[in-house]
């Protein structure tokens, strides 16, 4: 990805009303392509994935790898998440809620990579969710305290991937089947997915 000619050429708003999400109908139709992001300063996971009814089907997923001083990389994430945005053009975006840090530096770079990742999907004007770590592995796991391997393992069941998922990859993906998982709560899709995700994790896990 050119991430500084991405940037050089995507259109800026020419104001505030651009940015606000499209107003749609409470009954949102049950099919929706799914951006999810999991920010970090030095490497950020993105994935899409499409939402039909409770069937959910890959799309693409990667990471952003970046470098240099820290507002180049913010720079750089912005820049690629547009190019991402664009591309495959997202009705929603699910991120990761932040959490609280005892380092402060760190909650605080973590907290700009973010705001430069979800900034750059606003020009597609999707709606933006936000779900908590624990809540992201609660839903595709099936615990809040499961590790990167399980998660890995699980989205790659899920969503009947054959290759390898780098572990960034694999958390944006979690993050967009979380989001897949709950939008029954948003009334857009029935209470079907929660059996199907239940008998994929019952699968993976084994007896009990």
């Amino acid at each position: 990805m050119n991430y500084g000619e991405n940037l050089r050429r995507s259109r800026r708003p020419q104001s505030l009303a651009e940015l606000k999400p499209v107003t749609r109908d409470v009954s949102v139709p049950t099919q929706a392509r799914i951006l999810g992001l999991d920010p970090g300063s030095l490497c950020t996971g993105y994935a899409v994935v499409e939402t039909v009814g409770v069937k959910v089907t890959y799309v693409v997923s990667g990471s952003i790898r970046t470098q240099g001083a820290f507002p180049d990389r913010l720079r750089d994430i912005f820049a690629a998440v547009a190019e991402v945005a664009n591309q495959f053009l997202p009705d929603e975006v699910a991120i990761e809620r932040v959490f609280l840090s005892r380092n402060a530096d760190s909650a605080l770079k973590l907290g700009q990579a973010r705001g430069a990742a979800l900034s750059a999907t606003f020009q597609r004007r999707p709606r933006v969710y936000e779900y908590a770590a624990r809540e992201v592995k609660q839903a595709v796991v099936g615990s809040g305290a499961a590790h990167k391997e399980q998660v890995q393992l699980m989205v790659k069941r899920l969503l009947n991937i054959d290759g390898a998922v780098g572990a960034d990859a694999a958390d944006a993906l979690a993050i967009a089947l979380c989001h897949a998982h709950s939008r029954r709560r948003y009334g857009q899709i029935d209470g079907q997915l929660h059996g199907q995700l239940d008998r994929a994790i019952a699968a993976v896990s084994g007896p009990r």
